[in-house]
């Protein structure tokens, strides 16, 4: 049983301006232990320039930036987020989209159940979860997407490409991120399923993911495939 006494919300984003403005000061509402840093990838739309406006104007001692050089990734934006909040001390680390998709008032629910789990797993597919706005061909690309590392890998997760996560420091310090390399759905299979081989905790909880509210979608065809292949390397790796 522990508390997440110093949590951070950590935000990888490209050309996430329009979204962040009024993001941010939703996160850091719901809970004032909430800090947010915001992990970069040289945004052409000065994400990292609303970002630092934001800190200057209201939130200084609990909004931060790690600006990258160009678009490396979201998995790799992640692990310098995680290598970040754990070497500042804080312990309990929360993946979140900058888009949206993953509601703020949802984080108080997370926080809570931190207390009773390692990990804790904002889901689309336990009883009361759902998406809003999406076709069925991307419906059915998820669920296959979840059904299909769930026969491979074992762990019985109702959600394991979701990205709305939070973990105990002591996790994200055991699983070794440095040997972590997969991207997009495949990132999020994989950090659950090493926190699963090592005997960690998880609870899901339902949530609600919506579309998108300004910009572009990240998502691709290739990051889809590549948590098809991906899954039988997670499975047979030692």
């Amino acid at each position: 049983m522990r508390d997440a006494t110093r949590p951070l919300v950590i935000i990888p984003t490209y050309n996430e301006r329009d979204n962040l403005g009024r993001l941010i000061p939703a996160i850091l509402g719901t809970d004032g232990r909430l800090h947010v840093l915001v992990v970069d990838d040289g945004s052409p739309d000065d994400t990292a320039g609303a970002v630092l406006e934001l800190k200057r104007n209201c939130y200084g001692a609990r909004l931060f930036l790690e600006s990258r050089p160009g678009k490396l990734g979201l998995g790799s934006a992640y692990i310098q987020g995680f290598k970040w909040g754990l070497a500042q001390g804080y312990d309990f680390l929360i993946q979140m989209d900058g888009d949206w998709s993953h509601r703020p008032q949802d984080l108080a629910r997370m926080l809570q159940l931190a207390h009773d789990a390692d990990f804790v797993i904002g889901s689309r597919y336990v009883p009361g979860g759902g998406t809003l706005n999406w076709g069925p061909g991307r419906r059915l690309l998820s669920k296959f997407g979840n059904l299909y590392a769930r026969q491979i890998l074992k762990p019985a997760l109702a959600d394991f490409t979701g990205g709305f996560n939070g973990w105990a420091s002591e996790v994200l310090r055991t699983i070794d991120l440095d040997a972590v390399r997969s991207d997009g759905y495949s990132f999020q299979i994989e950090l659950k399923y090493r926190a699963y081989q090592r005997g960690f905790r998880s609870i899901e909880f339902p949530i609600l993911f919506d579309e998108r509210r300004a910009g572009k979608s990240k998502m691709s065809v290739f990051i889809a495939l590549e948590a098809c292949w991906r899954v039988w390397e997670f499975r047979f790796r030692r």
